[in-house]
Formats: C-alpha cells, sequence, structure tokens
C-alpha cells in the first residue's frame, strides 16, 4: 500500500458521509492489521463497529486509491469538516 495518514478521534457521521463523496477505493487498517475497503458498506459496518469508542474512531490508518481522496480525508480528519471550495 501508498501512503497513509492517521485517524484520531474523527466524526464517524461525517466521515461515513465522506466516504460517499470518495473516487477509488479507501482502505481502513486497524493496529491489529485488519484491513476493510470502506467504499463497501458491509465493510463500512464492520470496520467502525469495531473501533467505536464513545462516538468516534479511534486507533486506525486510511490508504486512498485516490489522492484526491486521501487529500479530502485527510482534510476532515485534520479540521474536523470538508467545505466546498
Amino acid at each position: 500500500m501508498g501512503r497513509s495518514f492517521s485517524m484520531n478521534n474523527i466524526d464517524v457521521k461525517k466521515f461515513l458521509q465522506a466516504l460517499d463523496n470518495c473516487k477509488g477505493n479507501v482502505m481502513l487498517v486497524t493496529a491489529e492489521n485488519d484491513r476493510f475497503n470502506l467504499k463497501s458498506k458491509l465493510s463500512q459496518l464492520a470496520g467502525i463497529i469495531n473501533l467505536i469508542e464513545g462516538g468516534r474512531v479511534v486507533d486506525a490508518r486510511i490508504y486512498c486509491d485516490d489522492q484526491e481522496d486521501e487529500s479530502y480525508l485527510f482534510r476532515l480528519n485534520l479540521f474536523g469538516d470538508v467545505t466546498e471550495d
């Protein structure tokens, strides 16, 4: 896999909505090396359920096939919201 970024304390609802805007595959990889393709709704459920603590996702890395998706999700992770230009 290529570049990744850590997800910390992200708003799950906003994150799931953002995934619908992604063009390529988005992989969530846990600290235990579990891998979930978050473009699949079933994988979203399985992956997110394993990571939710107090309504927030913790201790995971995100890998994106598409560089624009990576930038988009990174901004969401960093700022907690993504506004359209």
